[in-house]
């Protein structure tokens, strides 16, 4: 078999592992308002029999979610995380995950063009400068760190369980990065000569195993759009919410190919990861 149809096949196998389901059942996040009332039996119209009483929309319940509970959480999202290839196995959800591996593989294949062409380009230099890889690390901790900070100053237990729960989708996306990245060895495009095969990265990149120096997926995007799930979904009720949160995480992982740091399938798989894993793993289930 060639070798680069090896090398194309070997991530994706391990992918496979990991991607999350997108039909999932979970739990609707915590409600900011209390639903009406169902209307009393009495008031049926004339000449209809009386409605029996219907009860009330049952509010989802938070997960329980702490400084102490952090590491008990991490480790239970993690089995989840691991044990979803026996679900694909039994033919569940399997169509969401084809569908990603399917994306994933096009855009590897389109790799080489695009990682040549922002190795070689000066045009995002301003862009690069605002959104730097230190600058973009500096927004991601900040934004949920501001986000508790303001609900102990607001004494805003939803704000407070909201950063807690985006630190915890981070930590399991940085878990499953660190694994693939290990597994795939992929080097960044800003280590390939501007003139050099960008066709051949995977396998090549070295390093220490415990920081995952690898290119496939992008920490930085995994773990903008872990934070992002996490924040728009707890308040999908405020509209602008979402599209400032998955705006920002799209910028950062835009930042990473201007950067040079990473390819489009790096950061393709890394915002689908961080989704899945925040909305499945993380949030009420």
């Amino acid at each position: 078999m060639d070798r680069r149809i090896i090398r194309f096949a070997v991530p994706l196998m391990a992918l496979s592992t990991l991607a999350i389901p997108i039909r999932m059942p979970c739990q609707t996040t915590e409600p900011d308002h209390q639903s009406q009332p169902a209307a009393a039996p009495g008031n049926a119209p004339p000449g209809f029999p009386a409605a029996s009483p219907t009860p009330p929309l049952q509010a989802a319940v938070d997960r329980p979610v702490s400084w102490k509970l952090l590491l008990p959480n991490v480790l239970k999202d993690q089995e989840r995380i691991w044990s979803y290839p026996a679900k694909v196995v039994e033919g569940r959800n399997w169509i969401p995950t084809a569908v990603i591996l399917g994306t994933a593989a096009s855009l590897v294949a389109l790799d080489p063009v695009e990682g040549s062409y922002f190795h070689s380009t000066s045009t995002f230099h301003g862009f690069n400068n605002v959104f730097s890889s230190n600058n973009t690390v500096y927004g991601t901790i900040a934004a949920p760190a501001s986000l508790y900070l303001a609900g102990l100053l607001r004494k805003d237990s939803k704000m407070k369980r909201t950063a807690l729960l985006s630190g915890e989708a981070v930590a399991d996306a940085e878990i499953v990065t660190t694994f693939l990245k290990d597994a795939t060895r992929r080097v960044r495009p800003a280590n390939i000569s501007t003139h050099g095969n960008f066709s051949d990265s995977w396998f090549e990149s070295g390093g220490s195993p415990i920081r995952g120096n690898g290119s496939f997926p992008s920490g930085h995007t995994i773990a903008a759009f872990s934070i992002a799930t996490v924040v728009a979904r707890r308040y999908a009720n405020h509209r602008w919410v979402p599209y400032a949160a998955y705006g920002a995480a799209a910028l950062v992982g835009f930042s990473r190919l201007t950067l040079s740091a990473h390819f489009t399938s790096d950061v393709f798989i890394g915002g689908a990861l961080g989704y899945s894993i925040s909305r499945f793993a993380v949030l009420p289930q």
